[in-house]
């Protein structure tokens, strides 16, 4: 059971609130997406823990219903 852009989205968003997210579909089958979220959440965090933030927003889901997930995380940048 594949996912939608807009779900992965929205369960990112509900446990970044101040998240800027962009999902796209890499194969076109709902299973292989890239994400960029940029988040002051992740201010102060190694990548790692940035992406096991991503990872624990979609609450399992991962490996299940989403097959391949290509992360990139940042803090906003303070311009």
């Amino acid at each position: 059971m594949a996912m939608d852009a807009t779900e992965i989205e929205q369960l990112i968003r509900d446990s970044l609130p101040d998240a800027q997210v962009t999902i796209q579909d890499l194969a076109g089958d709902g299973d292989h997406y890239a994400a960029h979220v940029v988040s002051e959440d992740f201010r102060g965090k190694t990548r790692v823990q940035q992406h096991q933030m991503v990872y624990a927003a979609l609450q399992g889901r991962m490996g299940n219903e989403l097959h391949a997930l290509a992360l990139q995380t940042s803090a906003p940048d303070l311009n």
